[in-house]
């Protein structure tokens, strides 16, 4: 396969992405470049000073912030790099574009569970994320995926991480992108 590899983290708001993918970057044998929505949010990129103040409509720009980070992955990975991604992918439509984008990719898709009550308990304690938001991925995400691996977020991140490295490194073809792909192509799906 050209370019790069690729792990997607798919979870809940406050399933634990960023603190599972930094325990694997910490013990994986490639470079892996770590990269998310968060990333992005918290840099700066996005002018949520403006956002929150009103004077820009974050649901009117939505949408085209998320097609063009879905499109930044390809490139990145075309470009010859590994991505290890955390996502909360949200909605079937949002599947089916990943599933396109990145088939010409070796994609390891994982996901990240963890029980509703603990979500929220954890959304409370982070106090960035409207609440709310943890119990509505935690009821929708994971209804339309197929993994590779599966993991519970409340095991220790560096159990997971272990998991996930072995996962990663015994994975299988064809993987779940694949899977999902034929699965969609034999009911006539459109990608």
């Amino acid at each position: 396969m050209p370019g790069g590899k690729i792990i997607l983290i798919n979870g809940a708001s406050s399933a634990g992405k960023t603190t599972l993918a930094r325990a694997v970057l910490q013990q994986i044998d490639e470079p892996f470049w770590h990269f998310s929505i968060d990333h992005l949010r918290e840099s700066g990129v996005l002018p949520l000073d403006r956002i929150r103040a009103g004077d820009f409509a974050w649901p009117s720009m939505r949408a085209a912030f998320f097609q063009g980070f879905h499109n930044a992955l390809p490139a990145f990975a075309d470009a010859g790099n590994n991505l290890l991604v955390e996502h909360i992918v949200e909605t079937p439509a949002w599947m089916t574009t990943l599933l396109r984008l990145l088939a010409p990719f070796d994609v390891f898709f994982v996901g990240l569970h963890c029980p509703v009550a603990e979500l929220e308990r954890r959304e409370t304690l982070r106090g960035d994320r409207s609440v709310g938001e943890a119990r509505r991925d935690f009821e929708t995400i994971h209804a339309f995926a197929t993994y590779d691996l599966e993991l519970d977020s409340t095991q220790s991140p560096e159990s997971n991480g272990l998991a996930m490295l072995e996962g990663w490194r015994r994975r299988q073809h064809p993987s779940a992108f694949d899977r999902m792909r034929s699965a969609r192509a034999d009911f006539g799906a459109p990608l």
